[in-house]
């Protein structure tokens, strides 16, 4: 087996049965991925965030796993993200994504915050080195960027702000990923880029979440995606197969670590690391 961190993202459950389900779920993976942290999906206000605080809360004090909060910071105040960080502190908290975010629907005010660089210098003023606080990187470049160029660029201005880490967008060309980290040694940006990983599920899913997202689908892998139909068994095999593969292979290119977007499920994440041979030893 080869030695390497993982981690898993969750979104806040919507209901009580959909709780329960996530502490099953986290319970099942810790005992087989024994990960370094349990990453949760920000809301941007009301009863989203309400479960995300919830959420956080639970895996905190009940996984076993530390729990490291997304934060966005549009169309928040300095005031609103200070009380945020007080309250994850207070939980013993000490890992955040910090995230730009987008502006929730009918909201027209970006508040205080324009980028993620500002609000990891507002983390910085405000606690300390108390966080790692973790950002975002897009190997394929942000679909709001200009260009590959302009998006190195605010990627720099994230780690000079004081990120200790980097979590990638999902993406299936290892080839992206590589050209990015070599991109960014040359501009002497020295912080892990952990990738992130997402199963191969639901075509229809993944297409949707891919064409918001800017992530790639290549076209060889849409159009063979395509070819499954309503055979959503052999879609996930494929897709399965597919993944699984791009783990091994980021491993041999020394990805500092796995960063899996469950979508609160936990037999695909556990399948794709048992074939890609990621499983820590004395698990299955």
């Amino acid at each position: 087996m080869i030695p390497i961190p993982l981690s898993c993202e969750f979104f806040p459950p919507k209901s009580d049965e959909g709780a329960a389900k996530l502490r099953a779920i986290t319970t099942q993976l810790t005992a087989s991925l024994k990960p370094e942290y349990f990453s949760v999906t920000f809301g941007a206000g009301g009863s989203t965030q309400a479960r995300s605080f919830a959420t956080v809360e639970t895996i905190q004090t009940e996984a076993g796993v530390p729990a490291a909060p997304h934060l966005s910071c549009i169309g928040s105040t300095r005031a609103g993200i200070a009380a945020i960080l007080d309250q994850y502190r207070a939980l013993g908290i000490q890992r955040i994504v910090a995230l730009r975010g987008d502006l929730p629907s009918g909201m027209r005010d970006p508040g205080d915050f324009r980028f993620a660089s500002e609000l990891v210098t507002f983390i910085r003023e405000h606690s300390g080195d108390w966080f790692h606080i973790e950002v975002a990187a897009y190997p394929e470049f942000h679909p709001q960027s200009l260009n590959a160029e302009a998006d190195l660029r605010h990627f720099k201005h994230k780690v000079e702000a004081g990120a200790n880490g980097a979590i990638t967008q999902y993406f299936y060309s290892i080839e992206a990923y590589s050209r990015f980290v070599d991109d960014c040694e040359k501009r002497r940006i020295n912080i892990p880029i952990v990738p992130g990983i997402m199963p191969i599920n639901n075509y229809t899913q993944l297409a949707r979440f891919s064409d918001a997202c800017g992530a790639d689908l290549p076209r060889w892998l849409r159009k063979r995606l395509e070819t499954f139909g309503e055979d959503m068994d052999g879609l996930r095999a494929f897709g399965h197969d597919v993944v699984a593969k791009l783990t091994a292979d980021l491993v041999t290119a020394g990805a500092p670590g796995l960063h899996f977007y469950t979508m609160n499920q936990a037999d695909s994440i556990i399948a794709i690391c048992r074939d890609a041979g990621v499983l820590p030893a004395g698990t299955q």
